[in-house]
């Protein structure tokens, strides 16, 4: 029931709405004046109908909360849709991202959040200086020491702390972080300076990251508009600075063909691993997440239904697939189901080697010891891999869309390709893929060209 206090010359008139998770009580408020001349009878009956319509739409959720600060919703937002709605991941990267938001416009109650705001806070993220963290770069001296060791990669990264694509990538001499290069100088006993070389690091954030800002900060206010806080999403009226659209990168048929190639003298586990992105077409988390029971020899299908992925501070874990349609079962060529069956009995070959100290797990791609593959391992293997060929620079999910642009350049339904890609249409696809599609609609002209093309009467008796 709504409680009317009287003031000077208003009325205070307060709804009690439960109690918050810190068992707060939570109260929604408004302020009522009476219209001059009102008589005492008039003002006593008026703001008793006041109140009752208030509460009336507190109830119904029609009642803006005009005290909470950006950061108090986030708080709540976090907790009561995000780590219920969204993927694990997703959250994780969100919370990284309100290290620069909530420090910035936190402060600002969620009702006067106005664009202006927004814009202010892109334009400081776009400036100089906004990233000032530093890396580090390995020295020759730790390499000499690592190498002495013998010990195998996965064994000293696992002492190190340290992912074995991070081990990989600072052998090969890539930046990392400073808390990366003092796990990597405390399991060799060496002192920072003797063992890595301090790089500066860069200082600008690109329009495609600040893009990303801008998102997530137009999803929280979208729900913020959803259940009912504020009546509309300021970000909906800030234009965030346009960045360069990113053509996927991918081979060829020859290039793709050079590299199966080059994969010969590769581990089975890697090669196995490569030709499936290229064949299927999965992602890097698919693939990991990938178990024994998803594959159907008889049918040659494979079902994709989970997603293998690493989480800072709670390690690798087993998530839902991107989207709905991301969940999918896709036929392969008879290739493909003989290099798997030869790998499967590698991998029997290696639980029996090491006996006892296996870890039993369904997963295809696995650790030494059978534990689920850190998705960073074939990334940071790929990575070197592809340095020591001819081909044009590669990420592991370039594999992805050169499956996907060799299928529509070879004339499959597009329908189709998004359907074995996983993607919630076929607008996704021809988005990304819009290189090939125009591709082929060259090649569709020019066949239409001969099909259409006069004809040379002979003539003759």
């Amino acid at each position: 029931m709504a409680t009317i206090t009287k003031r000077k010359t208003s009325y205070f008139i307060s709804v009690s709405c439960g109690y918050d998770r810190r068992k707060r009580q939570i109260r929604k408020t408004m302020t009522w004046k009476p219209e001059p001349g009102m008589t005492d009878r008039q003002i006593e009956k008026a703001v008793h109908e006041a109140a009752v319509l208030f509460e009336n739409k507190v109830r119904l959720g029609k009642v803006v909360q005009t005290n909470a600060t950006f950061e108090a919703f986030v708080e709540r937002w976090l907790v009561e849709y995000a780590d219920q709605q969204l993927a694990p991941r997703t959250v994780c990267r969100y919370r990284q991202f309100m290290r620069r938001i909530l420090p910035a416009i936190g402060h600002i109650r969620l009702d006067k959040l106005q664009p202006m705001h927004l814009i202010e806070f892109y334009n400081n993220l776009a400036e100089d200086g906004i990233r000032s963290h530093k890396t580090w770069v390995v020295r020759p001296a730790l390499l000499e020491k690592y190498n002495a060791q013998n010990q195998k990669p996965t064994l000293f990264a696992k002492q190190a702390k340290i992912g074995t694509a991070t081990l990989q990538a600072i052998l090969a001499g890539r930046p990392v972080m400073r808390c990366i290069a003092e796990k990597m100088c405390d399991a060799l006993d060496m002192t920072m300076t003797r063992g890595f070389k301090e790089l500066p690091g860069k200082t600008t954030l690109s329009k495609r990251t600040v893009q990303h800002y801008h998102r997530v900060i137009s999803s929280i206010l979208s729900t913020a508009v959803f259940w009912q806080i504020i009546p509309d999403n300021p970000a909906k009226r800030v234009r965030p600075p346009k960045a360069p659209r990113l053509e996927a990168k991918y081979l060829d048929e020859q290039q793709a063909a050079v590299l199966l190639g080059h994969l010969q003298n590769e581990p089975i586990k890697y090669q196995v691993m490569v030709k499936l992105l290229i064949y299927s077409g999965m992602r890097r988390g698919e693939l990991c997440g990938l178990e024994w029971k998803d594959i159907n020899w008889d049918k040659q299908t494979l079902s994709i239904r989970r997603s293998s992925q690493y989480l800072p501070g709670k390690g690798i874990i087993t998530a839902d697939t991107k989207t709905v349609t991301s969940d999918r079962t896709i036929r392969l060529p008879d290739a493909v189901f003989s290099m798997l069956r030869s790998y499967r009995a590698w991998q029997n070959e290696e639980r029996l080697r090491l006996g006892k100290y296996w870890q039993e797990h369904d997963r295809v791609f696995t650790t030494y010891d059978g534990q689920p593959i850190h998705p960073d391992t074939i990334t940071g293997w790929f990575r070197e891999f592809i340095r020591k060929t001819d081909l044009p620079y590669i990420t592991i999910h370039s594999l992805r869309h050169t499956n996907i642009t060799l299928l529509i350049m070879a004339g499959v339904p597009l329908q189709t390709v998004a359907k074995r890609a996983g993607h919630a249409s076929t607008v996704t696809t021809s988005l990304i893929y819009s290189h090939a599609i125009q591709t082929v609609d060259e090649m569709a002209s020019d066949v239409l060209a001969d099909i259409l093309k006069p004809k040379q009467v002979g003539v003759g008796g």
